[in-house]
């Protein structure tokens, strides 16, 4: 086979989050189950590799190195790089599709990366919680993934949503973090109940929550938070005889005495912190604060930021491990309360 015939099989897709060289070794690994390359193969230089895509050397030449580190690529000083070895034990091939990529959202990645290590190739994209991109992105799939996961959170309506999951096969569809109403058949889960989780968490702070009398949580009109943590928010409230406000802006809304605030945003976190701290009010004191998801600062940040937050680690570990298991199972991950000096 000449280098110009292997191009087409060597894709680089500007849409994929998958860094380029993954890209490139993954085409690499695809050629080679199809039986288009075969062993002894003198693949294409550094130099051309660079060429043809438009990407550094660097790239190039570390697209390469990641397959001689796995054993199937050698290499011949001045010759460049040959296919050693055709026998892969890399048998998954994924579509990875988040919503946005945050520090949560890279503990789920990371941990669904190492825990599967070499036997996948996995492909990386980002919608940015936007509906019309997500569906372009799953009905333009003309690849054959053994596997679909997918994490579905949007910023506007998506009523159709289910429809689009509906066109994966369900033996391949893994839903994460959020399950979505009407999509059928038998398909793996591993997702987080926000109605329950948000009401549970307040329960067992309620004892620290009791010398307050208001509970405000910061919910941005326009997000892809599940509406669903509001009416766990309503819920204990109502029950437990909190007065409760949600507030969309937190920029006009003054800092009283007595009350706990709910942020989801990290951004709010930080506003929500410099507010109080123009007052003479203390946190934990006169003044609550309670922050959506875990992270190593709200271990330090004034004495410490009591935190609700579900397992990300093991949001990322039990994907994979439903993939290797080819398992259909739907697994609820648990939802934690830390309780520190801000409350």
């Amino acid at each position: 086979m000449k280098h110009s015939a292997i191009f087409k099989y060597l894709l680089i897709d500007y849409f994929s989050a998958t860094p380029k060289y993954l890209q490139l070794a993954n085409c690499i690994i695809k050629a080679i189950s199809e039986g288009v390359l075969k062993e002894n193969y003198v693949l294409p230089s550094i130099n051309e590799l660079s060429f043809e895509f438009e990407i550094s050397r660097d790239t190039a030449e570390k697209g390469y190195k990641h397959l001689k580190k796995n054993g199937i690529l050698g290499s011949v000083p001045g010759k460049g790089y040959y296919l050693k070895s055709v026998e892969l034990n890399q048998k998954l091939k994924i579509f990875l599709l988040f919503n946005k990529l945050s520090a949560h959202k890279k503990i789920i990645y990371d941990a669904f990366v190492a825990s599967l290590g070499d036997l996948a190739a996995i492909d990386f994209y980002i919608y940015n919680n936007d509906f019309l991109f997500f569906k372009k992105l799953i009905t333009r799939q003309n690849q054959d993934y053994t596997h679909y996961v997918i994490i579905p959170h949007f910023m506007d309506a998506a009523e159709n949503v289910s429809e689009i999951i509906n066109t994966i096969p369900k033996d391949k569809l893994i839903l994460l973090d959020k399950m979505v109403p009407g999509v059928t058949g038998n398909y793996a889960a591993v997702y987080e109940s926000f109605e329950k989780d948000i009401y549970n968490a307040l329960v067992q702070a309620n004892a620290k929550l009791s010398k307050y009398h208001t509970l405000k949580i910061i919910f941005p009109e326009y997000t892809y938070h599940p509406k669903e943590i509001l009416e766990g928010f309503y819920r204990f409230c109502q029950q437990y005889a909190f007065n409760y406000k949600v507030i969309h802006n937190l920029q006009n809304e003054p800092i009283k005495e007595g009350e706990v605030y709910i942020n989801l945003m990290e951004n709010d976190l930080v506003y929500l912190i410099e507010k109080i701290l123009t007052t003479k009010m203390k946190v934990g004191k006169h003044v609550g604060v309670i922050s959506y998801n875990e992270t190593p600062l709200k271990k330090i940040i004034l004495n410490g930021i009591t935190t609700i937050s579900t397992d990300f680690q093991m949001m990322g570990e039990k994907a994979a491990q439903l993939i290797l298991e080819q398992s259909t199972e739907h697994i609820e991950i648990p939802f934690y309360l830390t309780l520190r000096a801000s409350l």
